[in-house]
């Protein structure tokens, strides 16, 4: 009996799980600009996936390294769903603000 797939698939989970939220809030404190953040979490994890010799270290590290570029385009995904008010926007950021006026006038 293995039961290394189904901890990996619980672990991956627990991965997306995480990252769901952090997109939700890095975009409502930073905006999309902070992608490259997520960008080199992403890159430094599959580097580091490739060189450790544990296969279980491997694909734990490769998993977080896709999930965090994948997370990128959430990131952009999450400004569009922010100015179409599925989502509240942050008062402090007033770029953000004019940017959904001028998109509610085109509208």
């Amino acid at each position: 009996m293995n039961p290394y797939g189904l901890l990996i698939a619980a672990i991956i989970f627990v991965e997306i799980g995480i990252f769901h939220p952090l997109v939700i809030k890095a975009e409502y404190y930073f905006s999309k600009r902070c992608w490259p953040v997520f960008l080199l979490v992403g890159i430094i994890s599959i580097i580091f996936s490739l060189m450790v010799e544990s296969v279980f270290v491997s694909i734990i590290l490769g998993s977080l390294g896709c999930t965090s570029l994948w997370s990128i385009l959430e990131l952009f995904h999450q400004e569009k769903r922010v100015l179409r008010g599925q989502f509240p926007m942050n008062p402090k950021r007033i770029e953000q603000s004019e940017e959904k006026k001028s998109i509610e006038d085109i509208v």
